[in-house]
Parts: C-alpha cells; structure tokens; sequence
C-alpha cells in the first residue's frame, strides 16, 4: 500500500481537494493499493471542514468531501508516507524544516511533475478566491502523479 500526503498551509482549500480528487479516481479505476490523505503545515484550521469553495466545486464535479477535517502535519507522517506531496514552494520549504533527518526525500512540490509547470505553485484559493483554477491545476497533474506512483 502506498501513502501519499498532500499539505498546504490550512488543508482546507487545495490540500483537501487534491486528496479528494485522487481518492475519488483512484476509486473509479478500483485501484486500492492506495492510502491518500491530506494534512496542514499550521495549525489555524485543525478540525475544520474544507473551504466552502472547495466544497461547492467538488460538489459540481461529483466528488465528495464527507468526513473531510483539517489536521497538522505529524512527524508520524514523514515516516509512514511514501509521497509527501507540497501545493506550494513555501508547503514544502516548511515541510523540508519540519521532517526528520532521513524522511525529506519523500517531499515533492506537485507542478513538479506537470510539464511546463515545474517548479510552480498552485495558487492559494483562500486569497485568489479562484477555486476552479485550483482545481484545473490539480487535474493536469492527476495522471503524471498516478504514472509516477505506479513506476516508482
């Protein structure tokens, strides 16, 4: 089983939604040798649902969110993860400070993997209040991150 974590700063905009994106193909395509979650690199959202906007758009793409709470990154989770996936350039400079010494290979920025994209952040919705944007960005990365996972 595979565990890949997606962080963002409050896990309740483009964090959650990553994780909801991909549980919810990784359920269509009845893959489930796969363990998908999200997680905060701050506290200020802990035990909150996802954003409103979030919820709205996943909703209009059929993909749910139930169950769904905001929690902080655990030094737990650099050890039990295989993939610990930053939505941003400041998520996974702070997830470089927060791992343990020999857990930081595991840290990647998700546009890595979307040619043409590398080394971009995906915008935070919480300030551009544009949701769709951030889901657009998430699905161009979907299948270079699901053929990563399966050849790595």
């Amino acid at each position: 089983m595979k565990k890949i974590l997606f962080v963002c700063m409050g896990n309740i905009c483009r964090s959650p939604m990553a994780e909801a994106i991909f549980r919810d193909t990784l359920e269509k395509e009845r893959k489930d040798n796969y363990q998908v979650d999200s997680a905060a690199t701050s506290r200020w959202e802990v035990g909150n649902p996802p954003h409103r906007g979030t919820q709205k758009l996943l909703s209009q793409h059929h993909i749910s969110t139930k169950g769904m709470r905001a929690r902080q990154v655990t030094t737990d989770d650099f050890y039990e993860a295989d993939y610990i996936i930053g939505m941003d350039q400041e998520n996974v400079h702070d997830l470089e400070s927060m791992a343990p010494a020999g857990t930081e290979d595991k840290i990647y920025l998700y546009l890595d993997r979307v040619p043409g994209h590398e080394g971009e952040s995906i915008p935070d919705p919480w300030y551009t209040g544009n949701f769709e944007e951030t889901y657009e960005l998430i699905e161009k990365g979907l299948n270079e991150w699901l053929t990563f996972f399966e050849l790595d």
